[in-house]
């Protein structure tokens, strides 16, 4: 009795699948002409639902555990089979095995900018992408086969991702529109923006008998024109004081051309514009270290008088008039005229330039301005 219970245990057929791949979601169990004997071990791992299919109809389904197949432990298929007293011979069935697991990082983006309307920039082009995760839903598997893997006796992630991505975008840019959020507070919303489409998405993935246990949106970007655009205002801020820094940088200007000979041929100018450089740097660094003593008596900064016996400051210099010039149709400036005669000195300014100032009522050449007129008559000819 005892060989015979051996010889016998070796025909009972261990039916089981151990998954070697990180995106299988289904698999067939291989057998020839699909002949499963009588009293077969059927062993199912966690994270994993075995399903019996006969002739195209779902029969049982078995969770995680060792099963005995015979006709007590499978209600469904004796009914299809019309058992009625038991069996003793190979019966034919497919053994599918669904992957119940959580499919990891599964990336979404869009393919091609989404056109919106922002509340500050107007229409705007955005991209986005980010990542889900999902799983098989473990109490009705049968809904995946059918909707999903169909015959297939291997399917992966790589079948069903682009669909998924589909209803991804398709929801995320639906969603992204109608918010109407500013493209600035977009990245404070990531947050809302990822939990609120975890929930929109449900119902779309569960008709494929797919659960979306997460969703994560993890970047809006914009056009590099607008990041551009961005990065400047951003500089402009952290400058601050746009007119004092224009100022500063006008007095580098013109001490950094005056120490330079090469730069121009006018010794005349180049003094000038050293000794103007200085008294606007001192000027700016007296307000810079005595911001709390500065008034101002219309647009003029005025000073409180030094205590007795000091040596009495320089009164500050008279505002200087600013002229805005046309180049190529492009409107450049202002310039002090200090800056202009060594612009026609180089050839930048010409007679014909264009040329206006506050308190003209329109542009004019630049020789026919009077305070200008006097800087060509000083410009040497053309070398022939």
């Amino acid at each position: 009795m005892a060989l015979f219970d051996k010889l016998r245990a070796e025909f009972i057929d261990i039916i089981e699948w151990t998954d070697t791949t990180s995106d299988t979601i289904l698999w067939r169990f291989p057998r020839f002409q699909s002949e499963i004997k009588n009293g077969a071990q059927l062993t199912v791992r966690e994270t994993q639902v075995a399903v019996l299919v006969n002739e195209g109809q779902f029969a049982d389904i078995y969770p995680p555990g060792r099963h005995e197949l015979s006709t007590s432990n499978m209600p469904i298929l004796t009914t299809l089979k019309g058992w009625k007293y038991g069996f003793n011979s190979p019966f034919k069935v497919e053994v599918y095995f669904v992957n119940t697991k959580q499919f990891l990082n599964m990336r979404w983006g869009t393919a091609n900018p989404i056109m919106l309307r922002d509340p500050e920039f107007g229409p705007i082009r955005m991209r986005a992408f980010g990542s889900y995760c999902f799983r098989v839903d473990a109490n009705d598997p049968t809904k995946f086969i059918t909707n999903v893997a169909g015959t297939s006796g291997e399917f992966t992630t790589e079948g069903i991702s682009e669909q998924l991505r589909n209803f991804v975008i398709t929801k995320f840019t639906d969603y992204l529109a109608s918010s109407k959020i500013a493209a600035l507070d977009l990245a404070s919303n990531l947050n809302e923006f990822s939990s609120s489409l975890n929930i929109a998405l449900k119902d779309d993935f569960a008709e494929y008998g797919i659960e979306i246990t997460k969703f994560l949106v993890e970047n809006i970007s914009l056009p590099e024109a607008v990041e551009q655009a961005l990065d400047k205002r951003t500089s402009m801020g952290v400058i601050g004081n746009m007119g004092a820094y224009t100022q500063m940088q006008f007095a580098d200007s013109l001490m950094a051309g005056a120490q330079n000979p090469s730069g121009g041929n006018n010794p005349a100018g180049s003094a000038m514009g050293m000794g103007m450089g200085f008294a606007m740097a001192g000027q700016m660094a007296q307000q810079v270290m005595n911001p709390q003593n500065q008034q101002f008596v219309g647009n003029q900064p005025q000073y409180p008088p030094p205590p007795p016996g000091a040596v009495p400051p320089p009164p500050p210099m008279s505002p200087q008039q600013m002229f805005h010039i046309s180049v190529n149709g492009m409107q450049q400036g202002p310039f002090p005229v200090a800056q202009l005669q060594q612009m026609a000195q180089q050839g930048q300014l010409t007679p014909s330039t264009m040329v206006w100032t506050a308190g003209m009522a329109a542009w004019a050449a630049a020789n026919t301005v009077p305070s200008l007129s006097a800087l060509f008559g000083a410009v040497p000819p053309p070398i022939s």
